[in-house]
């Protein structure tokens, strides 16, 4: 049997700590599937004294994770710390530069310095690993990367972030409100305490941006991305959506057009008979459009420790498995000196159409108006729905609420007509708008 691979952990907390206690307690079972054992022989975390329910005494405490990187005898130094910054950045970039391969859940940092660092592994023949990055136990990455190689890859969209799918699911099941539901979602440690980075779509933005730079070929661009969370989704357009024959997801999207790429992370409406509306629940799913293998949906645990720590092992068992000297692809599907510019796409007609939601006073004149502000921002409505509204509000009869569904349209259309409606004075609450997908069905 070959020679131990040797890893350094950085960063011992719930995802770091799992996949300690699953590479000692399986320790055999993976020396014979890659052909050598995996030993871990450093470690960085901040607390030495703390217990992870994991014996480490063997291996070597660093308190300083580039430290760990520069200097350990390690083969693989495996980055769970998080953030895209140092100490992250500064031990992935160490342990990059002087050969020795990493792995890391870290989007992030990749989202941030991905392009840099993929250049670095690539000059020094190393691998740089990231799986666990986006989708937490679902192996897309791996799958872009390797099994769908000679695909031209269209489009990628997907749920990727389980605290926002567990929210908008139980606030259609129970018919809570977003703020009770995100309460539930911190007392069983879905949401941390600050859930802003995940609720508001950043977390989803940052795995969509690795995403894309693997699908199109392009500089990763976390900046250039729409960026809208799930902060602002009700109770009323989580029943609305019901009545019309749609659920309300969380979605990452990025497409390729004829002038360039789109990408966009916002509430969605989906129909219910579509395969991504049944993913429910803290589950992440990614779909990939290709022009040879079709559509791929795979979907599964998107986040927690076991799930993540899964994935990192599979990007250590790669590592084991391959032969020294061994020419590595390309760490994001393409030479680093040879990904695109990115490229942003002009504005166009979003094919799904939009929902628009207005709570108006109950007067005459208001569809009147409604109307003709539709009509002079060329949008052409599929549906026109007026309902009471909502039995719990005081004062309801004097008001209604009004919900339009509209066929293809411009962004910048939908936003002006509701803006003119806004001047109206007749508007009672914040005007709701909500992109329609139309997924593959069942």
């Amino acid at each position: 049997m070959a020679d131990p691979l040797k890893i350094g952990i950085a960063g011992l907390g719930t995802v770091g700590s799992a996949l300690a206690r699953i590479l000692i307690s399986r320790h055999n079972r993976m020396a014979d599937i890659c052909g050598r054992p995996i030993d871990i022989v450093a470690v960085c975390a901040r607390d030495k004294s703390k217990d992870r329910g994991v014996d480490l005494s063997s291996a070597v405490f660093f308190d300083d994770a580039t430290d760990l990187a520069a200097n350990a005898e390690i083969d693989v130094l495996v980055e769970l710390i998080g953030g895209e910054e140092d100490p992250a950045f500064g031990a992935v970039r160490a342990a990059l530069e002087r050969g020795c391969h990493v792995v890391t859940a870290n989007k992030a940092l990749l989202a941030r310095h991905g392009v840099e660092l993929a250049r670095i592994a690539e000059e020094n023949g190393v691998l740089l690993n990231f799986e666990a990055a986006v989708a937490g136990g679902i192996p897309v990455i791996k799958a872009m990367r390797e099994s769908l190689t000679g695909n031209n890859v269209s489009r990628v969209f997907g749920i990727m972030n389980g605290t926002c799918n567990y929210i908008l699911t139980e606030m259609e099941r129970g018919g809570l409100s977003f703020e009770a539901c995100l309460k539930e979602a911190q007392r069983l440690g879905y949401a941390e305490a600050d859930p802003t980075f995940d609720v508001e779509g950043n977390d989803t933005a940052h795995k969509l941006a690795l995403l894309t730079s693997i699908a199109f070929g392009t500089q990763i661009a976390p900046d250039d991305i729409y960026l809208e969370g799930i902060s602002n989704i009700t109770i009323e357009d989580i029943r609305a959506a019901r009545d019309l024959g749609f659920r309300i997801k969380l979605l990452g999207v990025a497409q390729k057009t004829e002038s360039g790429i789109e990408q966009r992370v916002h509430p969605t409406m989906v129909p219910t008979d579509s395969v991504i509306a049944q993913v429910d629940g803290v589950t992440n799913a990614v779909a990939i459009d290709a022009d040879i293998l079709g559509e791929l949906l795979m979907s599964g645990p998107g986040a927690g420790g076991d799930a993540t720590a899964s994935a990192v092992m599979g990007d250590i068992a790669d590592i084991a498995k391959s032969q020294p000297g061994h020419q590595h692809g390309p760490v994001l599907g393409r030479p680093a000196i040879h990904l695109e510019p990115y490229k942003r796409a002009r504005m166009r007609s979003h094919e799904g159409g939009y929902f628009i939601r207005l709570s108006v006073e109950d007067r005459a004149g208001v569809f009147a108006s409604l109307a003709k502000h539709m009509s002079d921002n060329e949008i052409s409505l599929e549906s026109i729905v007026q309902r009471p509204a909502d039995s719990g509000e005081t004062g309801n009869g004097d008001r209604k609420t009004i919900i339009l569904v509209t066929h293809a349209t411009m962004e910048a259309s939908v936003r002006q007509a509701v803006e003119a409606v806004s001047s109206e004075g007749y508007l009672l609450d914040k005007p709701q708008v909500i992109r329609i997908e139309r997924p593959a069905t069942n």
